[in-house]
């Protein structure tokens, strides 16, 4: 049995029975409610139910975290990464499905890492997600069938040693594996198509991040690509540089109003180049260490404000308060404000903040404990603005501007 709507064994309905019974104080959260939505989540755990509830609970606290309900209305990529990272959806294949096209070639890793930070690709490719599952749902109504899941054209003509930079490859692996925890089974096939000769090192490099569900999924076409599509995807629906009769309505045969081509980006948006910010003070971080510091906010709605930056490779940083008062406490102990992630804080230095909900001891740690071989020198500037002086001081930035890498608001950040 399929594990699908109207193909379940007995013991996968009565799985399924069990699994909705366990998570009912999270259904509300979720953004679908029906069995095809709770399966997806089954089947990508062999209908374990014990990992399977561990799975959309995770996610669950993830679209929380980074705001997914809202994030197509309320939050828009910074312009280097809508003008300069390629693809887009473009066509339906024959059952409906949404299609999605990567176009690696004029894709400029080094160019759009120094410009945005990894958070924001992160972001972007949840709100990518998020469109095309708006998608299908828009498709299920119109065709009156379930549409779950797009198809991926993943056109890898023009991929060079440019493109398996390591940073780029650890950016692309953190965004492969979001999906992989996130939006199981939301991949029906991959078309890889015009693939060079270093292809299989790219591969190498990132296949480790996918299931082996979805490597399956995977058809890496050869010479005939163009007539394998077709078999999936009508004429109509496929645009006329891929082999199809789809044109944007002044002809253009690349669809360039649905597909972003990319390309380099300019220097002119390389934050490095404009940032220029005292530091107070610099740390070397040792390999396999973190590092502390603690600030007293003494009233509520306070603004915590960093700025900071590593030298030669990234950095951890995450947010803690303390629970209780006096003694050590580890890390593990403390309340997460902030979850702690990897920022590539070498190539675009950070600078963020959120409202401190209460006040307490908040402790930022900078986390080096992923590097066994590398010590990290991190420059950093922090400060506590009390309640009076935190809408004065974002108003006057928001009026002067942030030019590329603006300020994210404290609304942005986990409350």
């Amino acid at each position: 049995m399929s594990g699908r709507v109207g193909d379940l064994s007995p013991k996968q309905a009565e799985t399924l029975t069990e699994f909705r019974g366990r998570i009912q104080d999270v259904l509300p959260s979720l953004p679908a409610q029906h069995d095809h939505y709770l399966l997806r989540f089954l089947r990508a755990r062999s209908f374990n139910v014990q990992k399977s509830e561990a799975m959309i609970r995770k996610h669950v606290e993830f679209r929380r975290k980074m705001n997914v309900d809202t994030i197509i209305s309320d939050w828009k990529p910074p312009e280097v990464i809508e003008k300069y990272v390629s693809g887009g959806m473009c066509g339906y294949d024959r059952e409906g499905s949404p299609i999605w096209y990567d176009v690696i070639g004029p894709l400029d890793p080094k160019g759009l890492l120094m410009s945005a930070t990894k958070q924001d690709f992160l972001k972007t490719k949840i709100r990518h997600t998020e469109i095309l599952r708006r998608e299908c749902r828009q498709q299920s109504e119109k065709l009156g069938r379930h549409i779950e899941s797009i198809s991926l054209i993943y056109d890898c003509e023009g991929l060079g040693l440019k493109h398996i930079w390591k940073p780029a490859i650890e950016t692309y692996g953190e965004v492969l594996t979001m999906f992989e925890e996130n939006y199981p089974e939301g991949l029906k096939r991959v078309f890889l198509i015009k693939a060079p000769k270093m292809f299989p090192v790219a591969y190498n490099l990132i296949k480790h991040f996918m299931c082996e569900e979805t490597r399956r999924k995977i058809n890496i076409l050869g010479s005939n690509w163009q007539e394998e599509i077709r078999k999936h995807v009508d004429p109509d629906q496929l645009p006329v540089v891929y082999g199809g009769n789809m044109t944007d309505p002044d002809g253009d045969p690349r669809c360039r109003t649905m597909i972003n081509y990319g390309g380099t980006v300019p220097r002119s948006y390389y934050v490095q180049d404009s940032v220029n910010v005292q530091y107070d003070d610099s740390v070397t971080v040792s390999r396999g260490s973190v590092f502390q510091l603690e600030y007293d906010v003494t009233a509520a709605s306070s603004l915590l404000r960093w700025q900071f930056t590593s030298d030669g490779a990234d950095i951890g940083f995450g947010v803690y308060r303390r629970t209780k008062e006096g003694g050590s406490q580890k890390v593990s102990e403390m309340l997460q404000v902030l979850p702690s992630e990897r920022y590539n804080a070498h190539l675009v230095p950070e600078d963020s903040c959120l409202t401190c909900p209460e006040p307490g001891v908040y402790v930022l740690c900078f986390d080096n404990s992923y590097s066994i071989l590398q010590s990290k020198k991190v420059s950093y500037k922090v400060e506590v603005l009390p309640p009076a002086d935190k809408c004065r001081v974002l108003a006057a930035e928001e009026a002067g501007g942030c030019g590329e890498r603006e300020l994210r608001s404290p609304c942005d950040k986990v409350h």
